[in-house]
Order: C-alpha cells, then structure tokens, then sequence
C-alpha cells in the first residue's frame, strides 16, 4: 500500500502546475460539449418544483459545500409539482456558448463564493497569527490535552466545524498542521487529519446545520411523489449522524496515527523555536485579554440573536438554526472572533502596540493570497462552463438509471446508490445540487420497495463527503495544497491526493459497514 501511494504522490506532483491543469480540463470540456451537442445526448427526468411563498420578498443565501452561493426561497411546505423534463448537453462552441463564455468571465468568479469566504476569514486569522495568538492558543491546547488525546480531539472538532459552513478549512486544517508542528511530530500529518475531519465527513455533525434543511427540503418534496402524506423532519438523520460523528472521530484518527504518520516518517523541515513547556507572562496576560474580548463580543452577538425578533433571527419564522441571517452570515462572526480576541492578545502581550499594526497584519495576510486567487479565476470558469454544458447532470442522471434498472434488492441498491455518489462527487462537489438530481429517482425508488427516506437521506450522506478530500474540483482543494507547501515547498497535488486516499478508502468502508449494520439492525435514524 506504500509504494501505491508513494507512486501517486510522483505521478500527481510531476502534472504541471494546477492552473495549466484546468485551462486543458476547460479545453475538454469545450471539445467533449460539442460532440455531445452534434451526437444531441440528452435525458428526461422528474424535476420537483416547489412552490414559493410570498412572505419572502428576496432569496436567502446560503453557501454550498462546493463553493458557491446557492439561493433557496421560502417554501410552501404543502405546495409542489412535479413536472417532465429533458436536459439536453449544450455545446460551449455554438453562437450562445462563446457568448457565455465571453461574458460570464466576471460573473463566475465573483459567484465563486470561495473567493470572498477565505478573503474575510483571512482579515480576521491574519491578525490571530501575528499577533501570536494561534501559536499560544495551540501551546496551551497541547499542554492541557493528554499527548494521545490531541488527534481525537482535532479530528472531533472538525467534523462538527461545518455546522459553521465551509469555515473548517479556514480554521481548522492550518490548525492541524501547526498543532502537529508544535509536538515535534509531521505537519503534514496534521493537515491530512484537518482535512479528512472537514470535508470526508462534512454532511454529518451533531448539531443541525442549514445544510439539513435544505436536504430534508428535497427529501420531503421527493417522498411527495410517491406518499404525499408522508414527510421526515429536519432530526431525521440526527442518531445515525451523532453515531457516524463518533465513529469517523475515532477512524480518522486511527488512520493518521497508524498509516499517514508511519509513512511520512519524521519531519525535516523546520522546527518552531522551542518556546518552553509554558506560556510567557506576557502570553498568558494577553490569553486573559483575548478572553475578555471574546465574552464581549459573544454578548453582542447573544443581543443580536437570543430575544425574539433579534435582527439576526429570520424575519418570517424566527428561527435562529437553519435559514437564518445568523447562519447564512456566520462567516462574519468568526472573523470578528478572530479580529477582536487577536487585537486584544496583541494589546496584552505587547505584540501590537497600535491599529497601524492590526492593518499591516491583515495585509500580510491577504498579500500571500495572490497565487490562490488567481488558480481560483481559473477554476471558477471551469466550474461554470461544466455546468453550462449539463454533462455533469447527464452524466449523474445515465448512472442512475441504469443503477435504477438493475433489478436489485434494497439493501444493494442503497450500496449502488452511495457509489453512484461517490464517483459523482468528483465531478459535482456540492451536496445540494446532486440530490436535487438524485432525490427525485432514488428516494420514491427505494420507497415503493420499503425503505423509510431517512435511510435514504443517510445512504446519499456517506456517498457524498469522503470524495470531497481528493477532488480538485473541491473549491478547497487548490487551498489546502497551499497549506502543505508551507511545510513541504516539494509539495504538490500529488502530496495531498496520496494523503488523503487512505482516509477515503477507510471512510467508505468503515461508514457504509455502519450504514448497513443500522439499516439491518432497523435502528432509528433520527427523531
């Protein structure tokens, strides 16, 4: 198995740059458009079409797992049709294609929500490691965490960082790297278990995100089709995810422990300066300062979110958890988090002594990004104009039916089904567009054949979370191989995919094994 991966790692890092990678994916994708267009491939599906309620005047925003900001309405929980459609693959070498692609440039990149996401999250964590926050906050965290505990806890933590959206690989993937660094042990081990943790396990957590309504949404209006009567709530998933939290916790951090680490053997590059065992007294001042500053701003924020009708709760509903200001906008909080405990560290451990000081962090924060942000232009353009042709949706809508019409039983249509996702991930990463094409096919497939839609909902969780840590098309992706050439300047993405693969192939293997325990066990899935 090494040697496998030692030979990924070669073949991947000697692909040129990834910037040349996607303008020949993009030269494909124009080439293959065409021919599928002349060829006139097209397929029917069912489409769900729910019906939208007035109350709301504009779109909610919410941010998808791929990158990109998704709009989604108030629904008419009783309201739906179901309407006949074909989509047909459209060629980016006809008259409307190269109007797309002469126009769309701008377009593409500034819907690329990536884009703004790591630019925000930067004013706010630039501030944090200059001042010296992150590497106190992290010397404190291995002093009071057992020294076997630390990878459980980092794995733990990540997974439940997507209740915050895509802010894990923000946050907790660099804080991987650092936390590794600062034991002595590979960095790069650290950043593998950052990312598994954010993105193998994504649609999972123990808590309610925005992203479970949205799916329980789609869920409802497919299970309509079939039982019109019939609906799941928004816990449906809730014991198979807080069972699947505890069990990937665990496996993630097996797998960096006994395979990533062994492999990458002990670390060469740099060693952080050996700061002692404890913190200075100026640290420790400036640790109580950042605290302060963080109970201040947590009030501002209960103020802003607790009391009824708190501007930050949804207007129409109320809520707080879900479609809400609060959480289409908790980017917002967690730079603020980051600005403010960073500048009051600063203050107390005399690392910043004036605001001229938090500005210059900020900008060498945002300066290093230059790089990233031109690779994520070109991947934005490859992103739309993929979509723009509907070979992706083709593509997922073939594979299902043929996996539709194989005549299998439950149970292997439910493990058909997970790889159908799977591969799809590759190419569609986010978690809301696929199962608008799947819900529709599998769910009223699998429920005239007995099986509850929360199994369902489950089965499409565990299809679509480990790919995203070995797709390039992962907006994030581009993103963490950065991180690993702060440790590694050899580093490339042949280093990230050989990374990751064996956290991907456990994941599938260890989570379906539980899926299929519960299923045949006939647990409850949720509430």
């Amino acid at each position: 198995m090494q040697k496998v991966l030692d030979v990924v790692e070669r073949v991947g890092n000697r692909v040129p740059h990834p910037a040349v990678i996607f303008l020949i994916l993009i030269a494909i994708v124009i080439g293959l458009s065409h021919v599928m267009f002349v060829t006139g491939t097209s397929v029917s599906y069912e489409a769900i079409l729910p019906k939208v309620a007035d109350v709301q005047s504009d779109a909610a925003k919410l941010l998808d797992d791929g990158g990109l900001a998704v709009e989604y309405r108030a629904i008419d929980a009783k309201g739906y049709k179901i309407e006949q459609r074909e989509v047909a693959a459209r060629s980016l070498l006809t008259g409307d294609g190269v109007r797309f692609i002469y126009a769309s440039l701008i377009p593409n990149f500034m819907g690329f929500t990536a884009v703004g996401l790591m630019i925000v999250a930067m004013v706010g964590a630039g501030v944090a490691e200059e001042s010296g926050l992150v590497n106190a906050l992290i010397r404190k965290l291995v002093i009071v965490s057992p020294r076997g505990a630390l990878t459980y806890i980092l794995a733990f933590v990540g997974i439940l960082s997507s209740i915050g959206a895509d802010a894990g690989y923000l946050v907790l993937i660099p804080l991987g790297g650092a936390a590794f660094l600062s034991l002595g042990r590979h960095p790069l081990a650290g950043l593998a278990l950052g990312f598994a943790a954010v993105a193998g396990a994504f649609t999972v957590n123990m808590l309610i995100k925005p992203l479970d309504a949205v799916l329980v949404e789609f869920t409802n209006d497919a299970i309509a089709m079939v039982n019109p009567d019939d609906s799941i709530g928004l816990t449906s998933n809730l014991w198979f995810s807080i069972a699947s939290v505890v069990v990937l916790t665990f496996l993630i951090g097996f797998v960096t422990e006994r395979v990533i680490e062994p492999r990458l053997g002990v670390y060469q590059g740099e060693k952080p300066v050996e700061g002692g065992a404890s913190l200075s007294a100026d640290e420790s001042r400036g640790l109580r300062y950042a605290a302060v500053g963080m109970v201040a701003l947590l009030g501002i924020f209960a103020l802003l979110t607790l009391p009824a009708g708190a501007p930050l709760r949804n207007p129409d509903t109320g809520e707080l958890i879900g479609n809400s200001p609060f959480m289409n906008g908790v980017i917002a909080m967690i730079m603020a988090a980051f600005l403010v405990t960073g500048t009051a560290f600063g203050i107390g451990a005399r690392t910043i002594t004036s605001l001229t000081g938090v500005i210059k962090a900020i900008e060498k924060s945002i300066s290093g990004l230059g790089g990233l942000i031109f690779l994520l232009l070109i991947i934005s353009q490859f992103v739309a104009y993929f979509n723009y042709t509907n070979m992706g949706t083709i593509l997922a809508l073939k594979l299902s039916y043929l996996l539709k019409s194989s005549g299998i039983g439950p149970l292997p249509l439910l493990i058909g089904f997970i790889s159908v996702v799977a591969i799809i991930d590759l190419l569609i990463t986010g978690a809301i567009a696929k199962w608008a094409i799947f819900a529709p096919i599998f769910v009223p497939l699998l429920v005239r054949l007995g099986v509850d839609p929360e199994a369902v909902l489950a089965a499409y969780r565990i299809g679509d979370s480990p790919m995203n840590a070995i797709t390039p098309l992962n907006a994030y992706f581009a993103l963490v191989v950065g991180f690993a050439q702060k440790y590694d300047k050899q580093a490339g993405v042949g280093t990230v995919v050989s990374l990751m693969l064996p956290y991907v192939g456990w994941l599938f293997i260890v989570w379906t094994t539980l899926f299929i325990g519960w299923y045949l066990l006939g647990l409850p899935w949720g509430l």
